[in-house]
């Protein structure tokens, strides 16, 4: 049996939400092994992702969250090679600002444990950044997909519609700061982290908040 590897690919598009527009990067994790593969966040170039996966056997689209710049890829993605889309209900109002006619395939629940090409990512659902948010926790891997809930030195952003920064915060402490400190933190945009490193800033993070 071959191990599962994590691999990233950074896509290039924009992020667009109440009128404005920016310019991003993204992270795309491919995580499975020689034969099948599960995508998290299928961003901006569907084309790119689904040469990254080769000719392995895509299973899963996982969405951590709805805002369009983590899932304007995921229907053609998923119609290029047939693989279940999964999104948190909380999110399709986000949803369906990107893609009015067309649903994800999947609900995404708190507690599930998606398994498939080698790994057992449980979904934290960690509302905050967006009400539907979910990190994906694989303990066997090390590692947690964070999306935009946690980055390398602090929560999310929740300046815009549909978050809620002591929301984010609860999220954070209660469903993330409880894993093992040397769990790898793979975030939604830049560099990862760890749980551990981002732990003694809570009480910072909140004060900025407040």
């Amino acid at each position: 049996m071959t191990t599962a590897r994590i691999e990233r690919l950074v896509t290039a598009g924009q992020f667009t939400l109440d009128g404005g527009t920016w310019d991003v990067e993204n992270n795309v994790w491919i995580v499975g092994d020689d034969q099948e593969v599960i995508v998290i966040d299928a961003a901006h170039d569907a084309g790119a992702i689904a040469a990254a996966v080769g000719d392995r056997r895509l299973t899963a689209i996982v969405c951590t969250h709805a805002h369009n710049d983590h899932i304007d890829a995921a229907p053609a993605l998923a119609d290029a090679t047939g693989a279940v889309i999964w999104l948190h209900p909380d999110d399709l109002p986000l949803w369906k600002r990107t893609h009015p006619d067309r649903d994800p395939d999947a609900h995404l629940l708190d507690g599930q444990v998606i398994e498939g090409a080698g790994v057992d990512l449980t979904v934290l659902h960690t509302p905050g950044h967006a009400p539907g948010a979910v990190c994906l926790y694989d303990p066997g891997l090390g590692v947690v997909f964070t999306g935009d809930t946690l980055f390398q030195g602090g929560p999310g952003a929740t300046g815009r519609s549909y978050s809620h920064f002591p929301t984010i915060i609860d999220s954070i402490r209660d469903r993330l700061l409880t894993l093992p400190p040397e769990t790898k933190v793979l975030t939604g945009h830049g560099d990862s982290t760890t749980v551990g490193a981002e732990a003694p800033h809570l009480q910072e993070w909140i004060a900025r908040g407040h």
